[in-house]
């Protein structure tokens, strides 16, 4: 019964990883083919890659869409790293019921959808471009500023602190530190997994953020990789093929990225501290 199982097992989870991997697997098939094989879902690699790839040199301003969702998603994802466990720390460490109610207040926040928010965020940034115009409608700060920090992210960083040893912060505090050289020369080190969990959540978020940058961004220059994949395929002739390779590139940034850090990620899920 146990050979069984474990057979059932191992069977199953077989299953499971095909299924995870064919669409990867689909799309970068469908990189080689011509739009033609890519509509009629051909899984047989092609012999029109090279072609894909002059095809899309010369149509598709791939490196600055690349780079805008580089800017965005690496500023966003420092700053909200920076904010979130700033404010994370100061309310496990410092609590009391005024913090408290304010943090529940910022957990409720949690529950109003962005579309909900859009327009007045809009506006905001609209009445901000005429003061401040580097940081208004149609600039790269504008589509990374209302995603620098978010109440999960506060919450995450929270819930992490509270595994966090006080008796290290008592010893800082012995030595003379101040609380912000506790919070950078102790609880930073010390949360290194965390910091790697979060960080691959808010890089892949913000890469592949398409609704905000969609209204913000209005210049085809500031178009960041998702809002030219959407442009692309919406076009008069799609030409699937190069849609299909302009995704496979656009994915490795992310795919990187969770490699990297993977180790750390499933650890600072779980809220270890090392």
């Amino acid at each position: 019964m146990t050979k069984f199982k474990q057979g059932f097992m191992y069977a199953f989870l077989t299953v499971v990883s095909i299924i995870s991997i064919f669409p990867f697997y689909y799309m970068i098939v469908s990189a080689t083919n011509e739009s033609i094989d890519v509509t009629r879902g051909s899984l047989i690699p092609g012999a029109h890659l090279i072609e894909n790839i002059k095809n899309m040199l010369d149509s598709v301003a791939i490196g600055q869409a690349m780079w805008n969702s580089a800017v965005i998603a690496i500023g966003t994802t420092v700053f909200a790293l920076l904010i979130a466990s700033l404010a994370g720390y100061g309310f496990e460490i410092f609590r009391s019921k005024k913090k408290d109610i304010v943090f529940s207040i910022l957990l409720l926040s949690m529950m109003i959808p962005f579309a909900a928010i859009m327009i007045p965020l809009f506006r905001f940034f609209g009445g901000i471009s005429q003061v401040a115009p580097l940081i208004g409608i149609d600039t790269l700060a504008a589509a990374a500023l209302p995603t620098i920090t978010t109440a999960f992210l506060i919450f995450f960083f929270r819930q992490n602190t509270k595994m966090f040893s006080r008796a290290l912060l008592e010893a800082g505090r012995m030595d003379g530190l101040s609380e912000l050289g506790l919070f950078f020369r102790i609880y930073l080190p010390s949360m290194k997994t965390t910091y790697a969990a979060a960080a691959i959540i808010t890089f892949m978020n913000s890469w592949n953020n398409y609704l905000w940058p969609l209204v913000v961004l209005q210049s085809p220059e500031n178009q960041t990789v998702p809002l030219l994949i959407s442009n692309l395929g919406s076009s008069y002739t799609p030409d699937y093929g190069v849609i299909m390779l302009v995704i496979v590139i656009t994915t490795i940034p992310t795919a990187l990225i969770f490699f990297l850090l993977q180790r750390y990620f499933v650890a600072g899920m779980l809220g270890s501290v090392k």
